[in-house]
């Protein structure tokens, strides 16, 4: 396990605070605001830690507030309903006496069911794909702090890089994701991990047909809402291919879909995100081509 994996499963390991409350820390690094798969996925494990029947089967949530990463987040979990085959969470993240964070998640215990999914994309294999840090080094000649950092997420992408002016500007993004190093046994924590990597790279397909970027000045954009469904259990620290999409942006939103498929081509997560998109200056936007 790398070190920077082994913070975020630490991360994840919240501290108990009273029943039903829970603390989350944050990793010491210089953010304006707490990294939004990092409050899902703590706030998933504190629902979790309250469920004695089933697996995660989906989370819905929003996004209220911008989280402040110097001030650690309390998680209040209303035990809404324990039933034989579906367990139902509600969780709230609290800053400084505010919201800034709602999920709700339901655990189901597994049952026989009828078959279907849609079939894996052909991608080149992981391993012909260079680590992201040696891309963009070899796109950028030079990369920027975030790149020289260790991540506990390693990230392939298929194609070119969603930053490059080279890409070509559709729709869709894909990559190869996993945990970078091994992880225990715990469906729990592998769904933690998994909801943590799903917000680094979903937003980018909203924004990959546009001349934008984040760091541009032309528009403001924030995750505004995250929904996943788990549809078998999912090895974190196993390559992942992450296929994306959005279907529109319009009216200061624009949303992405993605889906998580493993080696063996089943679908194992499907997910959506809305994101605000809002435009600063419509002079130094331009329209998508």
């Amino acid at each position: 396990m790398s070190d920077a994996l082994e913070l975020l499963v630490k991360l994840l390991d919240l501290e108990t605070i009273e029943v039903n409350v829970y603390r989350g820390q944050h990793p010491q690094e210089e953010r304006q605001r707490t990294f939004g798969g990092q409050v899902a996925a703590q706030a998933l494990m504190a629902a979790g830690r309250t469920v004695e029947r089933g697996r995660v089967h989906s989370l819905h949530s929003y996004f209220l507030r911008p989280g402040d990463p110097q001030t650690p987040i309390l998680y209040e979990v209303d035990r809404i309903r324990d039933g034989r085959s579906f367990t139902t969470r509600r969780v709230v993240a609290v800053q400084h006496g505010r919201a800034i964070y709602n999920m709700q998640a339901s655990f189901h215990t597994d049952e026989v069911s009828l078959e279907h999914q849609f079939t894996m994309p052909e991608v080149p294999d992981p391993e012909t794909i260079p680590p992201l840090f040696e891309r963009v080094k070899d796109e950028w000649g030079d990369v920027d702090e975030w790149f020289k950092r260790h991540h506990p997420i390693d990230q392939r992408f298929i194609g070119e890089l969603p930053w490059s002016p080279a890409r070509e500007r559709i729709p869709y993004q894909r990559l190869w994701i996993r945990a970078d190093g091994d992880l225990a046994a715990d469906p729990l924590l592998h769904a933690c991990v998994v909801t943590y990597a799903s917000d680094m790279s979903l937003f980018d397909a909203i924004l990959a047909p546009h001349a934008v970027r984040w760091d541009d000045g032309t528009f403001m954009g924030a995750s505004l809402d995250h929904c996943m469904w788990f549809h078998r259990d999912v090895h974190a620290d196993e390559w992942l291919l992450y296929d994306m999409d959005s279907p529109i942006a319009h009216g200061g939103r624009g949303l992405a879909r993605g889906f998580l498929f493993n080696r063996a081509g089943e679908l194992c997560v499907s997910m959506v995100q809305e994101g605000l998109t809002r435009v600063i200056d419509p002079n130094l936007a331009p329209p998508a081509p």
